[in-house]
């Protein structure tokens, strides 16, 4: 993370494992709900080891929320999500009108890019088993995260209803 004085600082730069991930997922969506980002785009093949459901991200999410944007998930499959973050699928159902699920279920779990983006900074892990990767708000690495995503968001289709109906 950066070594500055300044508390709100994103981090910037490598990173290697989930813990260093975990703690950049969690500053970019506490700065998301600081800031009041537009737009978030949350891509993982299955968020099973995203820190989706602690507390301080769901109020991060919350606070992020309150301002009317659009959060899209992408997902290959979104079974771990629910077993291991209830309390986050929990709080998407009373958000479901801010928030899009979309899936790739044909898609191999190790090529589905692993992602958080923002118009203002972005989180991408190259490597998902030793959870390396590089995140930063250079504008270049931010466009070509967003065409990435782009072209995978063009071949899912909609996943993860906020609610099951039945008869």
């Amino acid at each position: 993370m950066n070594t500055t004085d300044d508390d709100d600082a994103l981090p910037a730069g490598p990173f290697i494992g989930r813990e260093s991930f975990r703690a950049r997922v969690r500053a970019g969506l506490a700065a998301a709900g600081r800031a009041g980002w537009r737009e978030l785009i949350l891509c993982d093949a299955s968020f099973e080891d995203w820190p989706l459901g602690e507390r301080a991200v769901l109020d991060a999410l919350e606070a992020w929320a309150r301002g009317g944007q659009r959060l899209t998930l992408l997902a290959r499959r979104y079974d771990e999500l629910e077993r291991r973050h209830p309390l986050f699928v929990q709080w998407r159902r009373q958000r479901a009108h801010l928030i899009e699920c979309r899936g790739v279920p044909t898609a191999d779990a190790l090529a589905m890019p692993s992602v958080l983006w923002s118009p203002a900074w972005a989180l991408q892990r190259h490597e998902v088993l030793r959870s390396s990767g590089v995140c930063g708000d250079e504008a270049a690495r931010l466009l070509r995260l967003r065409e990435l995503l782009d072209g995978w968001l063009e071949r899912s289709s909609p996943a993860f209803a906020a609610t099951t109906l039945g008869l």
